[in-house]
């Protein structure tokens, strides 16, 4: 009986301890291609999946040529506030805005041959920042890099060229570390060159990775975010209005106005640059170019106002909440590119477009003359300086009673009610 219990009590303190312990987590990230604001949603998701998981840690996959600096300060403010440590992997490139997202994380890993730097930060068009722009960035960065124990000066040379850093690099030309140079600055706390590697880096030899890939709604967001796409979207969007004004009749170019509209203010709301302010502003100025084409004559005040709302609001929602001299320099760009495409179009759809013959089916090109039997109305001079009543609303067209008849006339420009 005694050996019995004996037995018992072994199985019951080895049973527990003998059963294989679980697997630690590990997240992946992926940051890949340009940086829009479209991927900051994705890295907040991520992290928040990975701290209810239990993950014992992040790591972001890193390949990107920069892209927005806004949307890499919004990337790096969900890192900076993880719960659980945040590791980047160079993976081979992380320049401009992606050398930001790199500098937030706890520790950096580098594969061979792999690069980081060149963060200056420039306008839409490719054109060098001002230098309160410049100012900001290197302060950013040199923080960054005293929060994690690294060289300041190697983080400033990576934004201005004029920083020179003894030994690494030479006054006038801008920093970019290849994986060794990292490494022998202490950026880079190793050389790793597969993921295994990279997880006995950080200690975590046996852990299972998860890879949260991008749903759907955020790929379509990062789609219609990126910077070539906003200026199609909102050119498409103005020559639905042009059309519109031109037929003065609510049509396809309506439709496709809407849609384009509709598409860029959806995606500037979702990822937060746009609320609920600029939707209104953006309703309230097509409200008021609608009331110009269907029930006022010409394009008066009202279509004035009404296209300065919407342009009002295509800015805001371009530049956000808390804008920097940047963001308003590349607003402003995305706006010049989608006036040059908008102007452009419709000089080609208003001159060239109706002699294609691809589209002269949509033109009314049939004549009128005598050999047919069609003879015009005379024209009636007498009439001039008569008063009479507008039996139809005068558009400036439309038919009145002058004496006794009833006579198509036509105004010189002006709105006259029937009455």
């Amino acid at each position: 009986m005694r050996r019995r219990l004996l037995l018992t009590l072994a199985l019951l303190a080895y049973g527990p301890d003998s059963a294989p312990a679980q697997a630690p987590l590990v997240y992946r990230l992926a940051i890949s291609g340009v940086v829009e604001n479209g991927l900051a949603p994705y890295v907040a998701r991520g992290l928040t999946e990975a701290a209810a998981a239990g993950a014992s840690a992040v790591y972001l996959d890193i390949d990107t040529p920069g892209g927005r600096i806004d949307a890499a300060e919004r990337i790096a403010d969900a890192v900076g506030g993880s719960t659980i440590p945040v590791y980047a992997y160079v993976n081979p490139r992380a320049y401009s805005a992606g050398a930001l997202i790199a500098l937030s994380a706890r520790r950096i890993y580098m594969r061979p041959g792999a690069v980081l730097g060149a963060a200056t930060p420039v306008d839409g068009g490719g054109v060098k920042a001002s230098e309160k722009m410049i100012s900001a960035m290197r302060g950013e960065f040199r923080a960054l890099a005293e929060a994690r124990g690294l060289d300041p000066r190697v983080a400033e040379a990576m934004v201005d060229e004029r920083v020179e850093v003894p030994g690494v690099n030479d006054a006038g030309r801008l920093l970019t570390l290849s994986t060794n140079e990292a490494l022998r600055v202490g950026y880079a706390k190793a050389v790793v060159g597969s993921e295994s590697a990279l997880l006995r880096a950080i200690g975590l030899p046996n852990a299972r990775v998860v890879t949260i890939e991008p749903n759907w709604a955020e790929q379509v967001v990062r789609f219609l975010t990126n910077p070539l796409v906003s200026p199609l979207l909102l050119s498409l969007g103005v020559l639905g209005l042009v059309i519109e004004i031109k037929t003065g009749a609510f049509g396809l170019g309506g439709l496709i106005s809407l849609a384009s509209l509709g598409l860029f203010f959806g995606s500037s709301f979702l990822v937060g640059l746009a609320g609920w302010e600029e939707v209104i502003l953006l309703g309230l100025g097509l409200l008021a170019i609608a009331v110009e084409v269907f029930v006022l004559p010409g394009f008066g005040a009202a279509g004035l106002l009404g296209a300065a709302a919407v342009a009002a609001a295509v800015l805001l929602a371009l530049i956000g909440g808390a804008p920097s001299v940047g963001d308003v320099t590349q607003a402003l760009i995305v706006l010049g590119a989608s006036l040059t495409i908008t102007v452009a179009v419709a000089y080609a759809w208003i001159r060239h477009l109706p002699n294609s013959g691809r589209f002269s089916g949509l033109i009314l090109r049939g004549g009128s003359d005598q050999s047919e039997g069609y003879i015009a109305a005379p024209a009636r001079g007498d009439l001039l300086g008569l008063e009479g009543i507008a039996l139809t609303d005068l558009r400036p067209a439309g038919t009145a009673q002058i004496g006794p008849e009833r006579v198509d006339v036509v105004t010189e420009g002006e709105y006259v009610p029937q009455g």
